[in-house]
């Protein structure tokens, strides 16, 4: 067994001593890469990918949810400061879910669910008291920690002290809370009024004015007393801020889009100004028109005619025999007068007419003012240029401050519209920024042409390296060449002097060849 593993091993060592230097150097760096690449990759497939699942714990909180990790015999990584936990990746949705049905993340805060394990019986009221109010601000508490732009908080609540000598008197209750917000979040004013309230109709008998809000910075934060139409006044000043933001941010964005098309990027800076009308006005318009606009009539809807006819004849003398002044006694009256005729005649039409009631409310955000400021880069053009691009952009930007104040119902003159552009020729600087970055980037290039330079002549170094080893191999299965030696006629040659020269000189021009010659003779004797 020994002898054939030499026998191996000889073989092995014969086999690789035939190849050169360079060759054995360069198969065992690709086998080092090789082995290296497979090492890396089975240790990348071998090792437990860890996800991060809970952050800015409180150390509570950390607690709890370690003892569940330990008790699950799930693995986990606790960073340096205790706040975050990781969980391999494919456990992350099944350790939440642990996590939250036993209600292990409260953020250091407890609500109701301090009631669940203990029972009432058996406590005295102080200690309820004491213990229901500790739920009351760990209910307060997570609520407010809800608000993504709050990490955690703080609620005290003082309840007032219930008396029968001030039965008839209504007691009310104070809170104080400490927000700690965080890094690069703040709240807005309809932020701070939500958690004023949320705190006054969760705890009984407290007014907003017996609350305190502040953060982490000792900074009050107060609650907007002024609305208007349910806004707080500071929040009706921010929404009409970021109003006129968007559009002057829309309007330059336009501009600059439009330049750069032009003269090509980073050769123009626009900057724009406004002012806007936030004046809301509500109007209501009670019209009465006619269907008919041609002969201004309604549309009949009834129609009522009626008509009366009436005939009397003459009748006896009327009136008392010998009653008036005149008159002789027992004398008759006077006699009728003969036939009567009457008509009577009526028609009664309604119409029907056009009621309509507008209900007009403006538009709040119009355009009183505006301002726009042009510089463009005018390195390398000559004056009549710069003069006629100047020329050509003010006539565009008229347009757009035309377009901006259409809904103003003011009336410009093209001279007034003119005076709201400013375009000024400019010559850039270039930030020194920008050259380093220039050479970076050549230097980056020219690096990446060196590796490929590099990379090109390895492989056609290995390519002629085989191909010269192909061609060594196809040398050493040829046949070997027969030797031909020298020969010297003896037998044509008479004196011995002369083939003692030819000898000599034969020794002394061509020495190989003269032992060859002289081995032959040996041979064949």
């Amino acid at each position: 067994m020994n002898e054939r593993l030499l026998q191996y091993w000889e073989k092995a060592k014969q086999y690789w001593n035939q190849y050169s230097k360079t060759t054995k150097l360069t198969f065992i760096a690709a086998l080092f890469v090789l082995l290296l690449t497979i090492g890396i990759i089975s240790y990348n497939l071998a090792k437990t990918e860890y996800s991060l699942a809970y952050t800015n714990l409180q150390p509570a909180d950390a607690a709890a949810i370690k003892g569940y990790l330990d008790t699950a015999k799930i693995p986990y990584n606790l960073s340096s400061d205790g706040k975050s936990i990781e969980v391999p990746k494919n456990e992350v949705a099944n350790v939440k879910l642990g996590i939250e049905s036993q209600g292990l993340n409260k953020g250091s805060s407890i609500g109701y669910d301090a009631f669940a394990s203990d029972s009432a019986f058996g406590m005295t009221d102080n200690e309820f008291k004491v213990k229901y109010l500790s739920a009351v601000q760990g209910e307060l508490q997570q609520l407010i920690n809800s608000n993504e732009a709050v990490d955690k908080s703080k609620v005290l609540i003082s309840m007032p002290d219930e008396t029968v000598f001030l039965a008839n008197q209504k007691q009310e209750a104070t809170a104080s809370v400490v927000l700690n917000v965080k890094q690069g979040y703040s709240l807005d004013q309809g932020q701070v009024d939500t958690i004023y309230n949320l705190v006054s109709h969760s705890v009984k008998n407290l007014p907003l004015q017996n609350i305190t809000i502040s953060d982490q910075y000792g900074q009050f934060l107060a609650y907007s007393k002024e609305t208007n139409g349910g806004q707080s006044t500071s929040g009706l000043v921010q929404n009409q801020f970021d109003i006129r933001r968007k559009f002057e941010t829309s309007v330059q964005g336009n501009i600059t889009n439009l330049l750069n098309k032009m003269l090509g990027p980073d050769k123009v800076v626009v900057s724009v100004f406004s002012t806007m009308n936030f004046d809301q006005k509500k109007t209501t318009e009670n019209l009465v028109t006619p269907p008919n606009l041609e002969d201004k009539k309604g549309l009949e809807i009834s129609t009522q005619e009626s008509s009366k006819t009436s005939t009397s004849t003459g009748g006896n003398p009327g009136g008392v025999a010998g009653t008036g002044q005149t008159d002789v006694p027992g004398y008759p009256g006077g006699a009728a007068s003969g036939n009567a005729n009457s008509e009577e005649s009526s028609k009664t039409v309604n119409y029907e007419i056009n009621r309509i009631t507008n209900d007009i409310i403006q538009t709040p955000y119009v355009v009183k003012d505006i301002s726009i400021n042009i510089g463009f880069d005018s390195t390398g053009k000559d004056q009549a240029a710069v003069a006629e691009l100047k020329g050509l952009i003010e006539g565009q930007m008229a347009n757009i401050v035309r377009a901006s104040l259409a809904d103003n119902k003011v009336e410009y003159t093209p001279a007034q519209i003119q005076d709201k552009v400013k375009v000024v020729p400019q010559t850039f600087v270039t930030p020194s920024g920008i050259a380093g970055t220039n050479w970076q980037q050549y230097l980056l290039y020219g690096g990446i042409g060196l590796a490929a330079l590099l990379l090109g002549a390895l492989g056609m170094y290995a390519i002629r390296r085989k191909k010269k080893a192909g061609e060594e191999e196809d040398e050493l299965d040829l046949p070997p060449a027969k030797v031909e030696y020298p020969t010297i006629d003896i037998e044509n040659v008479s004196n011995e002097n002369q083939v003692r020269k030819q000898l000599e000189t034969l020794a002394k021009k061509k020495p190989d060849e003269f032992v060859n010659l002289l081995r032959t003779w040996l041979v064949d004797e």
